[in-house]
């Protein structure tokens, strides 16, 4: 399998982001291009800026002094050490199975209030988080995209220090990358990264939870997604430089994930990371194959375009005999069915794609358990 150093063409865009973003770094659902981020508290003094392009460097281990597991805000992966990982993926197995088992005592957020903000629809990140907090005995309000118009009816700014003396927490699910951070920037309260064109943290903690059900841990198995290198990607590769597995992304030439982040990423030294243009040699022995759409919400006019560069890098029954009998199938959805991935594979019995879409809830749940201290 080709690795990144010598077999990968990348996209030429890149963004400026100054030295002081970051220092070492130890370690489905609609998602679209790439977008250049920095730590959630290093940008409380530094204003990044930001468009819709190649992400850069992921943030520092740890910002101010303040170590990675006591982080207010839930912006990436690799803002927190395996430990803190490893701890919240315990807890949301605890309280699922609390759940699960009709027992609703549990009701930590009793009293409390999350505002969830919606730049861009979602079927599963509104309910999964709506419901989840519901369920734990708190009030979630829903602002869609024409309730506050962030950014162009009020600031960001403005929007973060009002909601935080309304709510004791706040989930955002948005475009630019730029605007989590800059509610995290101002905000009081805890911020939660529910979707950026960045990264997508919640989908990959939720996914990680559905591996160790399943395949019994994540430490050392060999996950392959195969499909446009967007933001589900990076958030893979940022749990990679924090606990250590074998993380492989097959990708049509030019549609690879942000070469920093990849770089990133490799120097962490934690796990095995390659990126390659053959998914037929990537998903040999996998314990997971992982698929999303082609063309995500914003790049709806490429559909037609990427239909055809990404010609061969489809989920179909014989790319998952090639992965092997004990391989097991992940989409963050929405599929787009017949497109990346065939109805065969999404509904065969090693397909786990729905526990998957449950866990969102669940590990979303021991998130703000985490960053509300309860």
């Amino acid at each position: 399998m080709a690795a990144i150093s010598g077999h990968c063409t990348f996209r030429s865009h890149k963004l400026p982001l100054s030295s002081s973003s970051f220092s070492s770094f130890s370690g489905g659902a609609d998602r679209s291009s790439r977008i250049s981020f920095a730590s959630p508290l290093s940008v409380r003094r530094n204003h990044i800026p930001c468009q819709a392009s190649s992400a850069t460097s992921p943030p520092s281990s740890s910002v101010n002094g303040i170590a990675k597991g006591e982080m207010k805000d839930f912006l990436h992966i690799s803002d927190f050490d395996k430990a803190t990982i490893m701890k919240i993926l315990d807890r949301a197995a605890e309280v699922k199975a609390l759940l699960k088992s009709g027992d609703r005592s549990f009701v930590p957020f009793k009293g409390k209030s999350m505002a969830m903000i919606f730049a861009k629809p979602s079927m599963r990140t509104r309910v999964s988080f709506e419901t989840g907090f519901f369920l734990l005995g708190g009030h979630a309000i829903y602002l869609g995209p024409d309730d506050i118009q962030m950014g162009k009816r009020e600031e960001t700014r403005d929007v973060a220090r009002v909601l935080s003396r309304y709510n004791d927490i706040i989930m955002a699910r948005v475009f630019a990358h730029q605007d989590i951070l800059d509610l995290a920037k101002y905000a009081t309260v805890p911020v939660v990264n529910g979707l950026t064109d960045y990264n997508h943290p919640c989908q990959i903690m939720a996914d990680a939870l559905t591996i160790i059900e399943h395949v019994g841990q994540l430490e050392g198995t060999k996950v392959v997604y195969v499909g446009d290198g967007n933001n589900v990607v990076h958030s893979w590769l940022l749990l990679a430089a924090v606990v250590p597995f074998h993380f492989v992304c097959a990708c049509p030439k030019g549609f690879e994930p942000d070469k920093e982040t990849v770089k990133k990423a490799q120097r962490a030294g934690i796990s095995k990371i390659e990126i390659t243009n053959d998914p037929k040699e990537a998903v040999k022995d996998a314990d997971v194959v992982y698929s999303d759409v082609w063309a995500s919400m914003g790049q709806k006019e490429e559909a037609a375009y990427r239909r055809q560069v990404f010609q061969g890098f489809q989920v179909d029954e014989a790319l998952m005999k090639i992965a092997g009998p004990k391989a097991y199938f992940m989409h963050c959805l929405p599929a787009e069915r017949g497109v990346e991935v065939t109805d065969g594979v999404i509904e065969a019995p090693n397909s786990i794609v729905f526990p998957q879409a449950e866990n969102r809830m669940h590990a979303q749940n021991a998130i703000m358990l985490h960053l509300l201290g309860v």
